[in-house]
């Protein structure tokens, strides 16, 4: 059944082609994402984190001093609380906590550092709420788990502390594109392609900044320290590799890190819960690993 349901979510996202600009591009993220409305439970608040814009989702239920703070994928130049608004919402009910979806600025128009810089401002905004540090957990999807890890290892410099965990859903970790999967994979996955991915790192970091930087692409951080993590990929993504080495990075760094690698599931495919059930299962997993950790 799981398979069947994939191939109908490969159908919806090839049923029309891939847009070129990047206005048409975030229109079609934010179309393909939401084909599936929230629960009608769920309640949804605009909130002004320190001038970047947040949401916060909570369902009957939700323990509101605990927090999943998400950053959305896109690559950095594309998504939105709107795209990925089924997703948060569900994760935060399986995690029985509210959620803080932030929409933090996008390149070419804004490049790096100007995502970091908004993540650490919603972070110390959720700080200043009164929510402990060993409330939150902290997750997002390809880069927006980049940008969860950019996060943490910021803190980890400056000496604050740290959120309880952390949850990474097909992460992009690695900017210099040397992942072997790239390759591998290319014929199976419907999304992400290292073509595709050259020009999104183009935009979001130029050429003069070094990719290999830890910042930019964490695969290369020293990552001993970190709070536990799990790491959630499909088998049919380009970007597999980019979750195992991070994995493998992190245990040999005495890290306690989950990873786990989903058969046939593609790029962010937790996004589309609402009519698939590796979807719902891999929330659950998520869900319960919060739980585990949360304070």
């Amino acid at each position: 059944m799981a398979y069947s349901e994939i191939d109908a979510i490969r159908a919806l996202l090839g049923s029309k082609p891939r847009p070129v600009g990047w206005s048409e591009r975030r229109q079609r993220l934010d179309e393909v994402g939401s084909t599936w409305p929230v629960a009608p439970d769920v309640t949804c608040e605009a909130i002004d984190c320190d001038g970047v814009p947040g949401e916060w989702s909570a369902v009957p239920g939700s323990e509101l001093s605990r927090v999943l703070l998400y950053f959305h994928g896109g690559g950095y130049c594309s998504g939105s609380i709107v795209s990925h608004r089924r997703l948060v919402t569900e994760a935060g009910r399986a995690a029985r906590m509210r959620t803080l979806a932030i929409d933090y600025r996008l390149a070419p128009e804004h490049p790096y550092p100007a995502a970091h810089e908004d993540a650490l401002t919603a972070w110390r905004f959720l700080r200043r709420q009164g929510v402990a540090a060993t409330s939150i957990a902290v997750g997002g999807d390809s880069a927006g788990g980049n940008l969860t890890l950019a996060l943490i290892n910021r803190l980890r410099a400056l000496g604050e502390p740290l959120p309880a965990c952390a949850w990474l859903v097909s992460p992009w970790t690695d900017l210099t594109m040397s992942g072997r999967t790239l390759a591998t994979k290319d014929a199976v996955d419907p999304l992400i392609h290292k073509t595709y991915l050259a020009e999104l790192a183009d935009a979001y970091a130029p050429a003069s900044i070094d990719r290999r930087d830890p910042l930019i692409s964490p695969l290369f951080a020293d990552l001993a320290g970190l709070p536990p993590v799990l790491i959630q990929v499909g088998s049919a993504e380009t970007l597999l590799a980019d979750a195992v080495r991070l994995a493998e990075a992190a245990g040999s760094a005495d890290v306690d890190v989950t990873l786990q690698i989903w058969p046939h599931m593609i790029h962010a495919w937790p996004v589309w819960n609402a009519n698939l059930e590796d979807g719902r299962r891999a929330l659950a997993c998520a869900g319960q690993f919060i739980c585990t950790h949360i304070r």
